[in-house]
């Protein structure tokens, strides 16, 4: 039997044998996650995924990527994925995890009890406190330093008021296409960065060309002095609105690291405009809350997305999201529930010699419980 004939018949027999235990269920799919040793004690994760006739391994890790196919059909590398995977090293995780389920059906209890002992943090997923981490980092970025101390208590202060609870802090009864721009311009004055050139005496219409998306929808075309034209467009019928464009976007950057100042109905409203800031990315939001508060102090009505969770941050009683080394950075916050307050994230070894003192403040996820149905 050659290398690829004999690697389809393990990941049959794998996915064949992995049905007698029990799995988790989202949405139609089966899946099963089986953390196992190989024979260097060198700890490993696998995912199997089932959907009717559709089936797909994967090597966690992400080094490895994974095979799918459908019923008795072809066995195939998932195209998707990055990462290639290697025949060779597919055949030693699959060997391994086979030995590893003998192992479990036999005692199922005693297995899981040495995946808790054994399974290394490097792999977990976790959070730990923010204030924590900066303790142990003094020199770290900090975001309330970032922007300044001062400017930090002033919105610290805002959201304790309740400030951007009120309407009259963050709507406006009409409103028009120039006042949207006279807004986009304090921002970029404010929020200026050292790569950046921002001439103060350009107007807020032509700052917008240069920094924001450039899929506008037409608030371009419109007349910037006619508050029903904005109405019109807002609601979707002015005739020069266009559809697929990100017209808040005033600052351009991926899917998760661009600034945001959008106006909205008001929720169960057709009346009046909310006027809202959000860059929750990072890498934007001292940007962000620097453009805050320069429209705040200008005298305009001004929201921004999540205002007791800026204070958090500015505080340090957020958390900082633990990832497994094998996880990327990007959008990597988004595997933590909304709740869990994660901003930012980082792997374990980052914290090198702090780990003693940081590890017993870390809250880990729990780890997969393989079991044999009727176990």
């Amino acid at each position: 039997m050659d290398e690829k004939a004999m690697l389809d018949h393990m990941i049959r027999s794998f996915i064949d044998e992995i049905q007698s235990f029990h799995y988790t269920i989202s949405s139609l799919d089966h899946i099963w996650e089986i953390p196992f040793p190989d024979k260097d004690d060198s700890w490993h994760l696998m995912r199997v995924v089932t959907y009717r006739k559709h089936n797909a391994i994967f090597d966690m890790s992400g080094k490895q990527g994974g095979y799918e196919f459908e019923d008795r059909s072809d066995i195939k590398p998932v195209e998707i994925l990055r990462e290639y995977p290697d025949a060779k090293v597919w055949l030693s995780y699959l060997n391994a995890a086979c030995a590893w389920l003998k192992l479990v059906k036999k005692d199922w209890v005693a297995a899981n009890k040495r995946i808790q002992r054994e399974y290394p943090l490097e792999l977990r997923q976790g959070i730990a406190p923010h204030a924590v981490i900066r303790s142990a980092f003094p020199d770290a970025y900090r975001l309330d330093e970032a922007i300044g101390l001062d400017k930090a208590k002033k919105i610290v202060d805002l959201v304790e008021s309740l400030y951007f609870h009120k309407r009259e802090h963050t709507e406006v009864e009409t409103f028009t296409a120039n006042e949207y721009f006279a807004y986009c311009k304090i921002a970029y004055l404010a929020a200026k960065r050292d790569d950046e050139v921002v001439d103060a005496s350009l107007s807020g219409r032509d700052l917008y060309r240069q920094f924001a998306d450039g899929r506008d929808e037409g608030l371009l075309k419109i007349d910037g002095d006619s508050p029903d034209e904005f109405a019109d467009w807002i609601d979707n019928k002015h005739p020069l609105r266009s559809m697929g464009g990100h017209p808040w976007e005033i600052k351009r950057g991926g899917n998760t690291t661009h600034i945001t100042l959008s106006v909205y109905r008001p929720l169960y409203r057709e009346d009046g405009y909310v006027i809202q800031l959000s860059g929750e990315a990072m890498v934007r939001m001292e940007e962000t809350l620097l453009m805050l508060l320069a429209i705040h102090e200008a005298g305009l009505p001004i929201m921004i997305t999540n205002p007791e969770s800026v204070r958090k941050r500015l505080l340090a009683q957020d958390n900082i999201g633990i990832i497994p080394e094998y996880v990327w950075f990007h959008r990597a916050n988004q595997r933590f529930r909304k709740d869990e307050d994660v901003f930012e994230v980082m792997h374990y070894k980052e914290l090198g010699r702090y780990k003693r003192r940081v590890t017993p403040f870390i809250t880990w996820q729990p780890l997969p419980v393989l079991r044999p149905i009727g176990g």
